[in-house]
This record gives C-alpha cells, structure tokens and sequence, in this order.
C-alpha cells in the first residue's frame, strides 16, 4: 500500500484550491451574515450570492477547465 505523507496531500496546489473554496463558501457566508445583522439582508444575499459564484467560477477556471476529459477514440 503507497504512503501517503502530509506534504504530499497539502501540496500548495491542494491547499489552495481548500483556502479558495473555504473563502468562496465560509468567507461570503461570514460576510452576508455581518451585513444581515446591520440591517441590510439584500446586500447581504448579493454578497452570498457573488461570493459563491465567483468561488465556483475561480475553480472551474482553475481547475476543471484545463482538465483533456475525452472518451476513447
């Protein structure tokens, strides 16, 4: 069975996809919920709202998107 040790499982390629992903869902969500609490829950929603999306389009641009999937030939 291969090893696997932590340096190898944090390359700096894994740990940034998590530091986006937690920023695009934690971060917006923290953030939303701060401008719910002052009173503005629309600003709060598009904050949510542009957050997560830019977090889903971050890693798609990424990461998905240079991946070659293509089916045998």
């Amino acid at each position: 069975m291969a090893e696997t040790n932590l340096r190898a499982l944090l390359s700096s390629d894994t740990l940034l996809l998590a530091v986006v992903m937690f920023l695009g869902v934690a971060g917006s969500g923290v953030a939303a919920w701060g401008f719910r609490q002052l009173g503005l829950p629309r600003l709060g929603d598009l904050l949510y709202i542009a957050g997560y999306g830019g977090m889903v389009f971050v890693v798609w641009y990424g990461w998905i998107r240079p991946l070659d999937i293509t089916g045998p030939e």
